[in-house]
């Protein structure tokens, strides 16, 4: 009873889990009549390819231009966040200084604020820099992440091991040096996993958006099927171009996890220390 009970636990997670990419992936090759008849799990008629055109053209390719958006805010703004996280875990694991430990406390009470609280500190923030609607206003609040931090130092505990990083110093490396050529190598499956973990969330980011910007030409993917979405209840011809955008947007999520998952598996010096 056991064993079917854990084998019907996970059918059901199974399910939970793929039954809506299985509606998403059946639901972006119907048209707007299968779309608001609740049709879209039937075999019927398949439209995907006039759907993928007319989201190509709708509002003179706009989506592609979100799109783009999106790669930038994400693939940046993940790029530049996982440095600077490895960095600064790097730092509280490896060096002494004073007050470390308190300054890590505060940077773990960072993880425990919801993002949404910060949004309309930040947007004040912005307004008194000058960047409100703008690139910068959605970029550079994605370049810090307090969990990435924390997970840079377990990382840099357990992969960074100081024998090496001594032998370095010895051979007349800086810290820096020794950082870039060995520490970052070190370390790399945990600068995968901060990646990962920011370019999700940025791509999905949508309130932050949604709070700074006002230019529909900034908006990222997430803004911009809200803003049709919204129009779909007038204009029901949106509602096509909705779902196969949102088709559309889980493919860089899927493309990054299944081409960076290597090098979670091991470090790139297991074994190194004897």
């Amino acid at each position: 009873m056991s064993k079917t009970a854990v084998n019907g636990a996970l059918l059901l997670a199974t399910a939970y889990t793929l039954l809506p990419l299985l509606w998403l992936l059946t639901a972006a090759a119907k048209d707007t009549p299968d779309l608001l008849g609740g049709t879209t799990l039937s075999p019927g008629t398949f439209h995907l390819g006039q759907n993928l055109h007319n989201l190509g053209t709708a509002e003179d390719g706009i989506y592609f231009h979100w799109y783009l958006n999106s790669l930038l805010y994400a693939g940046l703004g993940a790029l530049g966040c996982a440095l600077i996280s490895v960095g600064a875990g790097y730092a509280f694991e490896v060096f002494s200084f004073r007050g470390k430990e308190k300054l890590f406390g505060a940077v773990l009470i960072g993880v425990l604020v919801p993002t949404t609280a910060l949004a309309l500190p930040m947007y004040l923030l912005a307004s008194h820099v000058g960047i409100v609607n703008t690139f910068w206003s959605v970029f550079v609040p994605s370049l810090v992440n307090p969990f990435g931090v924390y997970l840079a130092r377990v990382f840099c505990a357990g992969y960074v091991p100081g024998e090496v990083l001594e032998a370095a110093r010895i051979d007349g490396a800086g810290e820096l040096r020794t950082f870039w050529s060995i520490g970052l190598k070190m370390v790399m499956p945990g600068f995968v996993t901060v990646f990962l973990f920011q370019f999700t969330a940025i791509w999905n980011n949508f309130f932050l958006p949604l709070v700074m910007l006002s230019d529909n030409d900034l908006f990222p993917v997430s803004l911009g099927l809200y803003s049709w979405n919204t129009q779909a209840h007038a204009f029901p011809d949106f509602s096509p171009l909705v779902v196969t955008g949102s088709l559309l947007a889980v493919i860089p999520l899927v493309v990054a996890f299944t081409g960076l998952q290597r090098h979670w598996k091991a470090g790139m010096t297991a074994g190194s220390v004897k």
